[in-house]
């Protein structure tokens, strides 16, 4: 599980990592606005972890950015104490939950838990849908009206990324970093790979979902006439 931290305290920021990294989350840290949101934007992350003051641009402004982008990763706002009106505006813009420092790390362990979990449970027995496609990530299961197939791990990661982010292009760079991690020395023609066995897999349901190759920048999923 990828966690983003989005907190301009380094110190803080930087025990907070140690303590996620501790319980196995895989975890980035950014200290500004401007690179939370960029990052948030990336669709890659089960939570992120947003401080309300930040340089650059605040953290109420990324929640509402992202929540008028349709992202729906989990967000625990982190908040000094006292900043009561603060934490209702989080909470109105979509904002999961919020801990206010400083904070037990027993109770932030277990908020973490609650937000990932509720996400489990929203995300679905219906799935994911695209167009005549739906997607269960859970078992791996694409199906097309009626027809079904198996997807191995990284070809689900790849299409649930694709399908939440909508019709918004992913670049190969965000694509890497979902299936592989910011450090991997995975390549572009590892993505090239993927994307290709995902497209055949579309052409063998039958499926009106393409995906489209945006030259030099990624791919988009977009839906046409078969």
């Amino acid at each position: 599980m990828r966690i983003l931290i989005v907190e301009d305290e380094v110190n803080l920021a930087e025990a907070l990592s140690q303590i996620l990294k501790q319980q196995n989350y895989t975890v980035d840290v950014v200290h500004d606005g401007e690179a939370g949101l960029d990052n948030a934007q990336t669709g890659i992350y089960d939570l992120i972890l947003l401080d309300i003051m930040l340089p650059g641009m605040d953290g109420i402004t990324i929640l509402k950015t992202i929540r008028n982008q349709e992202i729906s990763t989990p967000v625990i706002m982190l908040t000094a104490k006292g900043e009561t009106p603060d934490k209702i505006a989080g909470l109105d813009y979509g904002a999961d939950d919020y801990v206010a420092k400083p904070f037990n790390t027993g109770e932030l362990l277990a908020r973490i838990r609650a937000a990932t979990r509720r996400k489990g449970e929203v995300m679905p027995e219906d799935g994911l849908k695209f167009g005549d496609i739906e997607l269960n990530a859970t078992n791996l299961k694409l199906t097309c009206r009626g027809k079904e197939l198996k997807l191995i791990l990284k070809e689900s990661q790849l299409l649930e990324l694709m399908m939440t982010r909508k019709q918004a292009v992913t670049s190969k760079e965000q694509i890497i970093e979902k299936l592989w991690g910011f450090d991997s020395e995975a390549e572009h023609n590892n993505v090239e790979v993927y994307i290709s066995f995902l497209r055949k897999k579309l052409t063998f349901l039958q499926s009106s979902v393409r995906i489209s190759t945006i030259r030099g920048v990624g791919y988009v999923l977009e839906e046409g006439a078969k």
